[in-house]
This record gives structure tokens, sequence and C-alpha cells, in this order.
């Protein structure tokens, strides 16, 4: 089932492109003269919404970001919506949206007396005031998404062209994939998401998950598909199918890319993790009926959904392998009746490894890594999937991925040229020091020699600095 599924996504991700549509009007920056002049006639009314918790180490850059835009002044409106508990943060992000509407830019400030429906709630609050009923599409993006000025430019021409499209999702790119090996391996399975899973079934059928950000909607299909839901931990899921359901197309734009950072540490990806896996485990048990039941769809896209998209995708895929790898073949090792035949083992995981892989062709010697690494989240990715299936307790868990506010790629330290043995050897630390105050006791010994007189004070300056560095080095 994997496999053919693997071999069916790679076939159709394959498939030729859409090419962008021009929107009438001029397709660069926008400024101050040419608005004046009445240029924004035919720029329809975009809603930017910035959901955010406590970023203080990102709201900078992605307000920044979304008001530097290439868009008609008067033609958007960027909302931040700040469910912020911190009072420090609140008035740092406050005080940026100030700063933003003093420079010309149309930027509303919104808050909440609550968190209920966190992420999914704050959209749900920011759709119902007064002013965002004159914009026909809503762009979303969360708090370390940092869009490049012609995000809207290259993006929304697809909705006015194409008045069946609801949404238009671009692909992420990353500013720190190559801080660690754990960075380096996300980006391997999330450019395997982008690259294959996402363009295929844009390609096919018209449909994918949306990826909660870096997304232009509709407005009318939001509203046509019940709005957001906070039933479950993929809010974004949820309202894709849901409009998906109602006949609505999606378009995936891989070529126009929007910057975001990795979670740096285990425990913020593994929470990551848990939150997508155990909502669409969840979104599939509450929606399964649902799918089957609607007449508004083929017959063909029900299938696609309900056994391509969530079976396989969503609970397959994450429990096969951890029962093959941590639970057969062990077995099979300690108990001699037990065996496994050779296409089980080798042929078809190393096929699905391949069509992994050969996407990503520039990471394809950390593929050992990246088995190893996955084998590992296939049991909390498992766990996550039966805490999803039968909602047990902390199905609706919810708890934002820490970001430390990346602006620009990180070094390479997985590239670094390598040190010299005798630059490794620690030895050295403690020789020079030893060697250095033997030296000193030397110079202090003869300091009534007229050979040592004039040496003796510049050297023990020398000294006594050297030997005050090394202790700072050693503390530290």
């Amino acid at each position: 089932m994997l496999l053919a599924d693997a071999v069916f996504l790679a076939a159709a991700s394959l498939l030729p492109r859409r090419a962008p549509c021009p929107i009438a009007g001029p397709t660069a920056e926008v400024d101050g003269d040419e608005e004046e002049a009445g240029c924004s006639v035919g720029y329809p009314m975009v809603l930017v919404q910035i959901p955010m918790y406590n970023e203080r180490e990102v709201y900078k850059l992605s307000i920044e970001a979304a008001c530097g835009m290439w868009w008609p002044s008067d033609r958007v409106i960027v909302q931040v919506l700040d469910d912020s508990t911190d009072p420090t943060v609140k008035d740092l992000v406050e005080l940026e949206c100030k700063f933003w509407a003093n420079n010309g830019k149309n930027v509303k400030y919104e808050v909440r007396n609550n968190r209920t429906g966190y992420k999914a709630g704050a959209l749900k609050q920011g759709m119902l005031y007064e002013y965002v009923q004159q914009c026909d599409f809503v762009a979303v993006f969360d708090a370390d998404f940092q869009p490049e000025p012609d995000f809207l430019v290259r993006t929304v021409p697809y909705l006015v062209h194409n008045p069946r499209i609801a949404l238009v999702q671009a692909r992420w790119e990353f500013v720190n994939p190559k801080e660690f090996l754990m960075t380096r391996i996300q980006k391997m399975t999330l450019d395997y998401h982008f690259k294959v899973e996402q363009e295929a079934g844009s390609s096919t059928f018209g449909f994918f998950g949306f990826n909660g950000t870096a997304g232009v909607w509709r407005t009318s299909s939001i509203k046509e598909a019940g709005g957001w839901e906070d039933r479950t931990t993929v809010e974004d899921m949820d309202l894709a199918v849901r409009a998906g359901l109602k006949g609505w197309k999606f378009i995936y734009v891989g070529d126009v890319k929007v910057k975001s950072e990795l979670p740096s540490n285990l425990k913020a990806y593994r929470r990551q993790q848990h939150r997508w896996t155990c909502g669409a485990a969840n979104l599939f048990r509450k929606m399964g009926a649902e799918i089957i039941l609607t007449k508004e769809v083929s017959l063909w896209r029900k299938l696609y959904l309900i056994y391509s998209f969530f079976f396989i995708r969503k609970v397959v895929a994450h429990v096969v392998p951890f029962m093959l790898y941590c639970v057969i073949i062990p077995l099979s090792v300690l108990i001699p009746e037990v065996t496994v035949p050779v296409w089980g083992v080798v042929y078809i995981p190393t096929t699905i490894t391949l069509l992994y892989a050969i996407r990503n062709p520039s990471s394809i010697h950390f593929i050992p890594f990246w088995i190893l690494f996955e084998n590992v989240m296939s049991f909390h990715r498992t766990k996550a999937t039966f805490i999803g299936l039968l909602e047990l307790g902390n199905v609706n868990e919810w708890v934002v991925t820490e970001k430390l506010g990346r602006t620009k790629p990180v070094p390479q330290m997985l590239e670094k040229p390598r040190c010299r043995f005798w630059d490794r050897w620690p030895a050295g630390r403690f020789v020079s020091p030893l060697f250095l105050r033997n030296f000193h006791q030397v110079l202090a010994a003869g300091a009534d020699s007229n050979a040592c007189t004039c040496l003796h004070a510049p050297c023990r300056v020398i000294l006594i600095s050297h030997e005050i560095l090394l202790d700072s080095i050693y503390e530290r």
C-alpha cells in the first residue's frame, strides 16, 4: 500500500505545472506616486492575517515582511491577531503595529480576552471584524514566516482568473536547514511533502491539505466551508477538507517560496509532530463518514480523500514503519519461528526510500541518518496516531513551536573544515599554563641577576595577562 501510493505520488508530481496568470496593473513595487495616480485600480482587496502567541523573537520579522509586500496600501489590510499572555510582548507587538501604521500601512492590531480555540479561534475571530467584509482574499502567515515582496503579485492572479480556485499554497523555504543534522532531516521530509505530495494533489484532484501558512484563500470559500473550526489541532487541514467537499479547487505553486524556521531542538520538533499527526488522525475519525456521504464531489475524489490522503498517509505511513522496524524485525531476530520475507524487509522499503531520496539529490548522502531518525520518530507518530483515532486524553494538546528568530541562513555546521589533530588535542591547554608558570618562576628567581632584570618586567606582564585569559576560558 505504501509503495503503490509512493509510486502514484511520484508520477503525478511530474505532470506539467500551471503557468502563472498576469494581473491587471503593474507587477512590481507600487510607490506612493502611482497610488495617488490611481494605479491601484484592478487590484482586489486582500487581508493578511498573522496569528501570534508570545512571539518575542519573530514578531518583527513577520510584520515587516507583510508590510513590505508589493501591493497598493489602500488595497491590503495587515491584521495582527495577538493572543500573547506576556504583557511585555503584547506591548512590543502593538508598538510595532503602530510604527507601520504611522508609515502609511493599514495595520490592525487585534487581541482577545482568552485563547479559546488557539490559532483557529484567533483566525475565526479575525474574520468577524467589519472591515474584513470588503476583502476578497485572505493570506495567512505564521509568526515566523517572511513572505517575499512579490508574494501577492505571484499568487493572487490564480484566484482572480479562476473563480473555482479557493486556495493558492506556496512552498516553505528554511533559513536554518544546515544548522544541525536534525534540521537537515526535517528539510528532507518537508521537501518531499511539498515537491511530491502537494504537487501531486494539485495536479490530479486539485486538492491537498492546507499547510496553515504561506497560502492565500478566497474569502467566499472560507465562508461556504463553514469558517475556521477548533475541533482538532489541524484547523488548516480541517478547513481544506471541508472546502474540498464543497467542490473548491486548490493550486500549489512550488516556485513561490516563503522563508520560515525549522525547530532547532528535539523537544520542539516532537511536540510539533505530535500536534500534526494526532490532529490529522482525529480529523479522519470525525470526517470519515462526512466524506463518504457527501454528494458534491465525485467518487474518485472521495476515494482519494479516504484512502490515499487520510488512511495511507495519516495512519498507515506512521504505524507500518514502527511495527516493521521496531517490532517485527527485532522479533524475527530473537524468535527463530518468526520470519520476514526479503521483499518485505529489503526490496519494498528500499524502493520507497529511493523515491524519497530522488527528490533530494543534494542530501542523498544523509539518507542513512534520515532512515534512523524517521524510525525513531515513528514511535512518537504511532502513539500520536492512536491518540487521535481513539480521542484519548491529550488529543487537543496545543504547544506553540519554539522559535529563535532566524533572519539569515546559519553557518553550515556539518560542513566545517576539519581541524588539525593538535588543534583538537586538549593537552596543550594544560601544558601551556604549566610551562608558562614554571618559566615565570625561573624569571622571578633570577630577578636579581643583571641578565634577567631587563626581561623580568615585560615578561611578567605578558605572563599575568596570559594566565588571566586562560582562567577566564576555563571558567567559561
